[in-house]
């Protein structure tokens, strides 16, 4: 009954509009104290001893500074500079800025490792490239809010860093090279429908009349952009800092970037970068604390032995189930953010991929796939949000087109499921 309770309060106040971490942590407190009526007072101890537990995890010190950097790129030029880049490779004609579109949002997932950060820093440039070029602007912010997706796959990545916390059966460095190679093939994907659709209903008509940038000299403005991500990754490979400290070099690194070399950020600019980020950063760990409490509930009150017997013993079998959870996910991915949906649902995940004897840190890149299939797919779509404000849409003129990127993601996610050596084959050679 308090198990119904439980979910019955977060749904309940969801609805009436209270945040998601303020639900998690309101249910979470009230099915504690309804457990234990007869030491309601002693009972409720419980609340702030997890609200501190789940700060209290050296891992998550990496967000606020990956956040930090995401804001730091944004506000320094790195994607306008990677754009000409990417375009003095690929050149110009229909379906070409839209290629260097998902190409430049692959590079920013290097960097950021924030979907909504890169819709904006690459969106800022992009749609309105797009938009002298011919392409319509629903067309435009589908691109950037699907391919904005794909950071959360591509190392440094605030969702894994988060899963690792929560499963520490997976690390943070091997979460990070197991997502390197799926972010890759998912970028691949988009490019498909993105550069078939542009010529299949002839958008782009004056692209090609655009001057092409010079490649020597954009190869040379973006080069400490594109140096970034091996900074980062190629710092914690040898063993030079740990993600956590690679995080905060990375922050030392795009100041260096954005006030000596490019000059397009000021020490006045720094109160509103660090404002930024802050903000963004107390949002995310708040969720992270509130579903601690949510997710201590869970354990006291014994649901989630109940729920993991009821799964394995359904008869569905290893793929029926792994189905089943992709299906929940995608249905929870509309209306949740990422984040939310590790913390409320991995502490029933878990015991099912460990009775199924799934690879930990696959089934996180796995589940991380469908978190960021939820940023682009209506209603909530944070990507989707982003870009459509960028371009002065609306997101359901967006779905006709957002649609073949969904098609062309559940395509990528099919791959990974039937070869899961996509994602393990690169730590696996690297020794994690």
């Amino acid at each position: 009954m308090i198990a119904i309770l439980l979910f019955a309060i977060f749904v309940v106040t969801m609805m009436a509009g209270v945040p998601v971490g303020a639900a998690l942590g309101l249910a979470g407190a009230a099915a504690i104290a309804l457990a234990n009526p007869e030491t309601y007072w002693f009972g409720t101890l419980a609340v702030p001893q997890n609200f501190y537990a789940g700060l209290g995890k050296y891992p998550l010190l990496a967000i606020p500074m990956f956040v930090l950097v995401g804001t730091i790129f944004e506000r320094s030029g790195v994607a306008s500079r990677l754009v000409n880049f990417a375009v003095s490779i690929v050149g110009r004609g229909p379906g070409m800025l839209p290629l260097v579109a998902v190409a430049v949002a692959v590079l920013m997932g290097g960097i950021s490792g924030s979907g909504p950060a890169t819709a904006a820093a690459v969106g800022g440039v992009m749609i309105a490239a797009m938009s002298r070029a011919g392409y319509p602007g629903a067309f435009s912010a589908s691109v950037i809010g699907a391919s904005a997706a794909i950071d959360i796959l591509i190392p440094p990545s605030i969702a894994l860093i988060v899963y690792s916390v929560l499963v520490p059966g997976a690390s943070v460095p091997a979460l990070f090279a197991a997502g390197l190679l799926p972010g890759v093939l998912v970028g691949i994907a988009f490019i498909i429908p993105a550069v078939w659709l542009s010529r299949k209903y002839g958008m782009g008509g004056n692209e090609a009349a655009m001057p092409r940038p010079p490649f020597w000299r954009s190869f040379r403005e973006a080069s400490w952009g594109l140096a970034a991500p091996v900074l980062i990754l190629g710092g914690m490979r040898a063993g030079w800092f740990t993600p956590t400290e690679a995080a905060v070099v990375a922050v030392f690194y795009g100041l260096f970037v954005g006030m000596i070399i490019y000059r397009t950020v000021s020490i006045r600019d720094l109160f509103h970068i660090l404002r930024d980020a802050g903000e963004l950063s107390a949002i995310i760990l708040l969720v992270v604390s509130l579903a601690g409490i949510f997710a201590f509930s869970l354990n006291t009150l014994g649901i989630i032995d109940p729920v993991t017997r009821a799964i394995t013993e359904s008869g569905l079998g290893e793929y029926g189930v792994l189905f089943l959870i992709l299906l929940l996910l995608v249905a929870v991915g509309m209306v949740l953010d990422g984040v939310s949906i590790f913390l409320i649902f991995i502490p029933i995940l878990i015991p099912i991929a460990l009775f199924y004897q799934w690879d930990l840190v696959w089934f996180g890149v796995i589940l991380t796939m469908m978190i960021a299939l939820g940023q682009f797919t209506p209603p909530i779509a944070v990507n989707l949000m982003v870009s459509c404000r960028i371009a002065k849409v609306r997101m359901e003129h967006t779905i006709k087109w957002v649609v073949w990127f969904l098609i062309a993601m559940a395509c990528a996610l099919l791959l990974l499921v039937i070869f899961p050596s996509i994602a393990l084959w690169l730590p696996r050679a690297l020794g994690y």
